[in-house]
């Protein structure tokens, strides 16, 4: 049996693979829900806002193929109208051009409907939730891994962040000391974002020819987007908070937020209908701390990811071990199709 741990994007599509060639396992996931840090939230009017991966561009052939495949659709991200530009704290809101760009696409639906779409195919027995491996022994026929409770595999897929596995993960005999080094200084995608959502009932900045898009050197929010559903009948603004407002309370970062948007947008802003925020840092099964300081994607797609160790007793699959656009929902779908290759022929292998 292959056991997953990590029910994110990587961990749920490298099961789907391995249900459709009949090759048995489970999945660990710490968590009580499936998707790590693919996240939508629905609002009070049933808006999918996303706390967590968002966006994704025509470079990310893996991630396309896989929604042709799976019969999801998206849709371009809106762009239309006036850009807004802060430069400073004491100047307004200035409207600008932005270079000519390739579009960026969302997922219709919300980027939960892939996770859960993916979930949905499998055998809800092969899911285990509120399950924090603590300890993984290598033996010479197999693997034992420790949660509450002892679950013996042939294979180990650790579809976790490295960073997370580094550090919460005792592992005998211990992993190689270069890879444990690297791994430690890995940096995790979106642990140091706080994301957050407004919702409306009239998309109040179309109807003023504005894109609802908005760059800031200001602060709080440093992006802001039209977030608005795929056939736009529900309306939402979302996008990112400077990490460095991370220490506010959650009051303080909303009133600073609401006070920001009505600045630059006007009156209509400040009556939504509803706040939304996840600051990533709070979110103990995706934030480590850093020893030492660790720059965005740092490690990201490290050839020392790509082999297998303990006589291919246990593989890595993330979004950040990807060799190809690692700290990407691209990454995390290219990541688990090398990972489920690898198990399957390793298997046909095994029946010659």
């Amino acid at each position: 049996m292959i056991l997953i741990i990590g029910a994110g994007l990587s961990g749920l599509l490298t099961a789907y693979r391995l249900k459709q060639e009949g090759i048995p396992f489970k999945i660990l996931e710490a968590r009580n829900r499936v998707g790590g840090r693919i996240n939508t939230l629905y609002g009070k009017n049933n808006t999918p806002l996303e706390m967590g991966a968002t966006w994704f561009g025509n470079q990310h052939t893996s991630l396309s193929a896989l929604l042709k495949e799976l019969e999801i659709n998206f849709f371009e991200q809106y762009m239309d109208g006036t850009v807004y530009f802060q430069s400073n704290s004491s100047s307004p809101a200035e409207a600008i051009q932005i270079p000519s760009q390739p579009p960026s696409y969302r997922i219709s639906g919300g980027t939960s409907n892939l996770v859960q779409t993916l979930y949905q195919k499998l055998d809800k027995k092969d899911i285990l939730f509120n399950q924090t491996v603590k300890e993984i022994k290598f033996l010479k026929s197999s693997v034992q891994v420790f949660t509450d409770k002892l679950i013996e595999a042939s294979t180990v897929v650790l579809a976790i962040p490295p960073k997370l596995w580094s550090k919460k993960i005792l592992f005998h005999p211990q992993l190689p000391k270069d890879l444990m080094s690297v791994a430690t200084q890995t940096h995790t995608w979106m642990e140091d974002s706080i994301k957050l959502a407004l919702t409306y009932e009239e998309p109040f900045w179309e109807q003023n020819k504005l894109s609802g898009t908005l760059f800031s050197n200001v602060g709080p929010i440093t992006e802001f987007y039209d977030h608005s559903n795929h056939s736009r009948s529900k309306y939402a603004l979302c996008g990112f908070i400077d990490s460095s407002f991370k220490d506010m309370s959650y009051f303080e970062r909303r009133a600073k937020v609401i006070d920001q948007v009505t600045n630059v947008f006007g009156e209509k802003a400040e009556k939504f209908i509803e706040y939304k925020e996840c600051v990533w840092r709070l979110e103990e099964n995706s934030y480590e701390e850093d020893i030492t300081n660790i720059f965005p994607h740092q490690n990201n797609g490290n050839p020392i990811f790509g082999k297998s160790y303990f006589e291919d007793k246990l593989i890595i699959s993330s979004s950040e071990s990807s060799p190809e656009f690692p700290g990407y929902m691209e990454g995390a779908v290219h990541s688990a199709n090398i990972t489920a290759s690898k198990i399957i022929t390793s298997n046909i292998n095994k029946r010659r």
